[in-house]
């Protein structure tokens, strides 16, 4: 979510240059965004207890703001916002609400239906009177970041990152199709293959599994990289391969082509929203098969997090979405090459 309200802030920024804008954001997720010009962040602790409530109460004391746009519904969210003073507390329609989310607002956005996340947080600004549109999802990255990725990447031949988890296990691919994919990248187009996340012991172990199942050899940097990290190295590649998880929102902040592996969740709610054209989308399937209705028939934003949903993907979908980026690239550049000629 911190990425799709890049957006938001910079379409603020630019169409109401004199607003001051404060934004209450995680702890980890603003090390994603530090720097960001313009924006006082606010940083708030989300582990369980009372101490985030009363830090973020001591750093808004005596302070009040016109607006508050409430993004959140998150029960922790919404008790958080009660801390800012604001007269006009804008929020979520009721189909989008939960946990007592309508206690915390005194206005609503537009309800609309079957919107992406990004479209949906578009509707804030609409109901505060900005009807333009900034589709920039640029961060800061600081030089450290970008060191770090030049010392790890090569810089003679296009690169895929695979991140392969999301904080949802439900959602995460079978580490062995991971292998193959990345094989097929090496030996068809002369790729160097780079697996990204975190320092846990599931992404670990993926990690592990991935280089043993390779013909060939990838660069594992699980656990050594950061999210502005992260950055840095997907601003030098051609693809990146995920589930649905933060990084896949972090390659549309870098402009990376994104092959995003949807199953479990709906791809045109959640997905990359710059690349949901590559993006392998069997969430129809899952929901026939495990739900057994149409996905048109199931609440928006129903998640299929059940075991054997994202086998529903298998490698030559993912291959399919590498080749046609390649060739679109080749297409490209070929176009670009030939010089104009005048009879």
């Amino acid at each position: 979510d911190v990425t799709h309200v890049l957006p938001i802030i910079h379409t603020l920024r630019r169409f109401w240059p004199a607003t001051k804008i404060t934004w209450v954001i995680g702890n980890t997720e603003a090390k994603l965004v530090h720097g960001l010009p313009g924006v006082e962040l606010i940083p708030v602790n989300k582990r369980p207890g009372w101490w985030s409530f009363i830090e973020l109460r001591r750093q808004l004391a005596g302070r009040e703001f016109d607006v508050l746009l409430h993004m959140q519904v998150s029960l922790r969210a919404n008790l958080l916002s009660a801390l800012v003073k604001s007269p006009l507390r804008l929020g979520f329609d009721r189909s989008r609400s939960r946990d007592l989310h309508g206690l915390f607002i005194n206005r609503r956005i537009a309800e609309v239906r079957n919107q992406h996340v990004v479209d949906g947080f578009f509707e804030f600004l609409k109901a505060i009177g900005i009807q333009q549109r900034e589709l920039d999802w640029s961060l800061p990255i600081p030089d450290e970041a970008h060191e770090f990725a030049e010392r790890n990447l090569p810089a003679d031949r296009p690169i895929m990152v695979i991140s392969p988890c999301s904080s949802h296990a439900e959602r995460n691919w079978p580490a062995e199709h991971y292998a193959t994919v990345a094989d097929y990248a090496i030996e068809q187009y002369g790729m160097g293959i780079v697996l990204c996340g975190g320092p846990s012991r599931l992404e670990q172990e993926y990690g592990r599994i991935i280089t043993a199942r390779m013909k060939n050899q990838a660069k594992n940097l699980i656990g050594r990289d950061s999210l502005q990290r992260l950055a840095a190295l997907l601003t030098r590649a051609d693809i990146l391969v995920s589930p649905d998880s933060g990084p896949a929102h972090i390659g549309t902040c870098t402009g990376t082509q994104i092959i995003g592996l949807y199953a479990a969740t709906n791809v045109q709610r959640s997905g990359p929203y710059l690349s949901r054209e590559w993006c392998v989308d069997k969430y129809q399937e899952a929901a026939l098969e495990f739900r057994h209705k149409r996905a048109n028939q199931l609440k928006w934003g129903t998640k299929i997090e059940q075991k054997g949903a994202m086998s529903l993907i298998q490698p030559h979908d993912v291959i399919s979405k590498i080749d046609a980026i390649m060739h679109r690239s080749t297409d490209k550049s070929v176009m670009i090459s030939i010089p104009h000629t005048t009879k």
